[in-house]
């Protein structure tokens, strides 16, 4: 795949990752908020609309909400100037879409702390003594962006040689 290929897919993950995470937190607003949650598979998967002030399981909530949106917009900021390295060294499409997954996931956290002082989380899954805390899209696409830049990133930037 071409650079100009690679650099699309990155900026294609992004998009898409920012879209799906912000239909999906309407949805979950407008079908949720106010309501019972929602239990599905024996209870293994739930939807529960949560408003989380703070970031992954809730670190942070209780700072002054001036502290926490300069830490969580500082930290996204340079987790996207981290990003942007990255991807100019990498050379295979996974690791770079893993790239767009967590780049798009940030952003959109990121918005939602800007405009409402708290991130929507609606998705809980649990099986027998594992279980996640509730979260949402951008988190999963976060977390699956991770992976692919663990598995596919390295192999990746070794076998380009040296940037």
């Amino acid at each position: 795949m071409s650079r100009i290929g690679l650099r699309a897919a990155l900026l294609l993950a992004t998009a898409a990752t920012i879209g799906c995470d912000r239909l999906t937190k309407h949805l979950a607003t407008d079908a949720l908020a106010g309501e019972p949650g929602r239990s599905f598979l024996g209870g293994a998967v739930q939807l529960e609309y949560a408003e989380n002030p703070g970031a992954f399981l809730g670190l942070g909530a209780g700072w002054p909400a001036s502290v926490r949106v300069t830490v969580f917009a500082a930290a996204t900021i340079l987790g996207l100037l981290l990003i942007a390295r990255l991807a100019q060294r990498l050379r295979r499409g996974p690791a770079l879409i893993g790239l767009g997954l967590i780049a798009g996931g940030s952003l959109s956290n990121l918005a939602d702390r800007l405009v409402d002082g708290a991130v929507v989380d609606f998705l809980y899954v649990g099986l027998g003594p594992v279980h996640t805390g509730v979260f949402n899209v951008a988190d999963a696409a976060i977390v699956a962006g991770a992976i692919l830049v663990v598995a596919f990133g390295r192999r990746s930037s070794a076998a380009s040689g040296p940037a």
